[in-house]
């Protein structure tokens, strides 16, 4: 999601990564490891993350974030604004942003997943027509291996990763939201859509049409299977919000069947533990869902490390009515060392400073199957 794009319409219109190397030179970029279908045995409890980082604009938040000493970093899309069909231009800008990263990335484990503007047009889905070489440059850039499954697959980028022991095990989810979704339904009349940005919502509406499709079917199948490997916490780590209530903006409200779906999947194979971080918005809150689900389901959204939003859209399932417009990245913290696990969320400013925090029990997050 771009200012752009706000601008506009308010005018009227897969598993554990290790030893990460140093960045080498813009054209030689450094990059982490595909996540291996293999687990790490140190217990995973310091993961960060944020989305929407500007090549182009100064980046201090990466000093505070380089304090917490994480044990992974995970990038939730929009990690360069590319914006184009001239895939030198997508190239050049991965280069230009590949200096930020340099200490972060040579101090600690990475994973990402793209949005649309490193997917490669704003708000893009299928259509857009340089997708499979945008793919390359992405997978180029995170330095993922030649024979990875991710490099063979036809459908996307999405990925995943194991971290800890059975009894601590971490299960980090990155669907791709781009690759295979369909057109987005929009408000029909210039009128209505101002209507819409003076209450804060964007332009899109939820599609009835439960042919319409953001994953695509091989991707649904592969996240079942996810959703049927055993771990203590599964972290989806979503490009776009799936808690919030519909914003008009990009979000899984935008296909309710699916996202409907993903909740079904949670219940139909009594998944415990699951856990939702996303990016996109460019400002910062912590969603909770408690109905309709079987457990209080949390989505901790942080955007961006550059970007800013002021106009932040309603959202009734925001917790405790925070949101946070300015830079900021996320935290995630397991607490193993007490009989129940605690989790907590954190949302920093720019300059390390905390925004807001809220913890929860892990057994908390579990359904009466």
């Amino acid at each position: 999601m771009s200012k752009i794009t706000r601008r506009e319409f308010h005018l009227g219109t897969g598993l554990a990564l290790t030893g990460l190397a140093a960045l080498g030179a813009a054209k030689a970029v450094a990059a982490v490891p595909s996540p291996a279908m293999t687990s790490t045995e140190k217990p995973l409890s310091r993961i960060l993350f944020g989305s929407c980082c500007h090549q182009d604009k100064p980046q201090p938040i990466w000093q505070p974030i380089l304090e917490r000493e994480p044990e992974l970093f995970i990038f939730l899309g929009d990690n360069i604004y590319g914006d184009t069909r001239d895939m030198a231009t997508l190239k050049a800008k991965y280069d230009q942003q590949a200096h930020n990263f340099a200490a972060l990335r040579g101090s600690s484990e990475v994973i990402a997943i793209w949005d649309d503007h490193d997917f490669g047009e704003n708000d893009a889905g299928k259509d857009y027509p340089e997708k499979a070489r945008s793919k390359d440059l992405f997978l180029d850039f995170w330095q993922e291996p030649a024979d990875s499954s991710r490099r063979r697959a036809d459908d996307g980028i999405y990925t995943s990763a194991l971290y800890g022991p059975a009894d601590q095990r971490v299960h980090v989810i990155l669907p791709d939201l781009r690759y295979n979704r369909d057109p987005l339904r929009t408000v029909e009349s210039r009128a209505r859509a101002r209507e819409r940005d003076i209450a804060g919502l964007g332009p899109y509406l939820p599609i009835a049409d439960k042919n319409q499709t953001m994953l695509g079917e091989a991707q649904w199948q592969w996240l079942e299977q996810q959703m049927q490997i055993p771990s203590r916490i599964k972290i989806i780590g979503s490009s776009l919000q799936y808690i919030a209530t519909q914003p008009g903006w990009e979000a899984w409200s935008n296909f309710p069947h699916e996202r409907q779906r993903l909740i079904d999947l949670i219940r139909k194979y009594q998944v415990e533990g699951v856990i939702f971080i996303s990016g996109d918005t460019h400002w910062a809150e912590l969603s909770c869902q408690t109905e309709g689900v079987p457990y209080p389901l949390w989505d901790m959204t942080s955007s961006g490390l550059t970007e800013t939003w002021a106009n932040v859209s309603p959202n009734a399932y925001r917790w405790n009515d925070l949101s946070y417009a300015g830079e900021n990245f996320g935290a995630l913290y397991v607490d193993w060392e007490v009989p129940d696990p605690l989790v907590i969320f954190e949302v920093r400013g720019q300059d390390g400073q905390r925004i807001f925090q809220h913890s929860v029990l892990l057994s908390s997050l579990k359904g009466n199957w």
